[in-house]
């Protein structure tokens, strides 16, 4: 995948990167230059992909409306398609992506898809707007999957990080196998409000928090460089690095959501789906996530 037209905001504390390649951010930098987003390697080829219209996989990566089936892999399209920039500044900018002849090949709905990038301070912003301009109802899932230096800064340990969640967060998780959502549910990693950031976390996939208590968290060492990352009007939250060895690539993804893999049991009509939004003719959502260094140069 090429990298795309590039745009470069910035404000007194931080610099984002983003591409018309799938609105995809590129970098995040502090004004001392330190990188915060992974950069892409050979373990995962991805920085921040944009999850749209589905989050996870459906089975045999197969959407089936009206009796028809057609294609749709692992995160759906939005991900390895060309954005437009609609606006852009020093500060921010914003991109659209809109049915076309392509999407409704295998994706037979009309939407249109704006995601803006903004810098505040030392806040990054990153807002989403989902329209469903059609006369049907818009099935749909939407999610952020940004991938965060593990470990934040050279020399510190890995195993030396934590996830605080603003809120206790005691209720039992939920794992993919094969990319499609267990029947089960699994007791809860986090300890309170606390979550031990280890390889072994990983190693049977993603950890998901299907209905988070908390819309904010601290990811980073405890009294030292860490990143405050936030949310609004998303449901879920997957964590989730890549197992390597007997250790992780070096990022971790936190990932605010608004759907979840099929369940292992399901193969209907796309409409019947479990945890899709349903956008009414001429209706729309909205979301964002913020993240903001602490501590960090």
């Amino acid at each position: 995948m090429s990298a795309g037209e590039l745009h470069t905001i910035q404000d007194g504390g931080l610099s984002a990167t983003i591409s018309t390649d799938g609105a995809e951010l590129h970098s995040i930098r502090t004004a001392g230059g330190r990188e915060l987003l992974w950069q892409a390697g050979p373990e995962w080829p991805r920085h921040a992909p944009v999850l749209f219209p589905i989050v996870g996989r459906l089975a045999g990566d197969r959407l089936l409306h009206d009796g028809a089936a057609t294609r749709m892999t692992q995160h759906g399209f939005a991900r390895d398609r060309a954005f437009t920039f609609i606006e852009r500044d020093r500060s921010e900018c914003r991109l659209v992506l809109e049915d076309d002849e392509q999407s409704r090949a295998i994706y037979p709905f009309g939407f249109r898809l704006e995601i803006a990038y903004g810098i505040d301070g030392s806040t990054l912003t990153v807002s989403y707007h989902l329209a469903n301009p059609g006369h049907d109802v818009l099935p749909a899932s939407l999610g952020a999957h940004p991938a965060f230096a593990w470990p934040l800064e050279p020399g510190l340990a890995a195993d030396a990080h934590e996830i605080l969640f603003d809120s206790e967060e005691p209720a039992p998780i939920r794992r993919v196998t094969g990319g499609l959502l267990r029947p089960d549910v699994e007791p809860s990693p986090v300890r309170g409000r606390r979550l031990e950031l280890t390889p072994s976390l990983f190693t049977d996939d993603a950890v998901i928090l299907d209905e988070p208590v908390s819309r904010g968290l601290r990811y980073g060492i405890p009294d030292g460089p860490a990143l405050r990352i936030g949310w609004t009007n998303f449901s879920q939250l997957g964590i989730w690095s890549k197992p390597v060895g007997d250790g992780t690539a070096p990022f971790l993804c936190i990932e605010p959501w608004n759907g979840l893999a099929s369940p292992q049991d399901f193969e209907g009509e796309f409409m019947d789906k479990p945890h899709l939004m349903m956008i009414p003719p001429g209706g729309s959502i909205g979301a964002a996530w913020t993240v903001t260094p602490e501590r960090i140069a």
